[in-house]
């Protein structure tokens, strides 16, 4: 697996994209998901899972306003 280092202005960018790819989906967009995605792809720095729900907040992607959080 080929790890590829970004800003964290990147990371947060890359956390709201893979939260709406996976919200069309219908498949699981919570934190958790997105962390285990982002694991899969490589991603470095790695966001924890409080960073991933922190970034969902403040870009309005919580609250259970779209859907299934797990």
């Amino acid at each position: 697996m080929r790890q590829v280092s970004f800003s964290r202005v990147e990371i947060e960018q890359i956390v709201v994209l893979e939260r709406l790819h996976l919200y069309n989906r219908g498949w699981p967009c919570g934190s958790q998901a997105i962390h285990k995605l982002l694991v899969q792809q490589g991603v470095q720095p790695l966001p924890s899972i409080s960073a991933i729900q922190r970034i969902l907040s403040q870009n309005g992607l919580t609250h259970g306003r779209t859907g299934d959080y797990s």
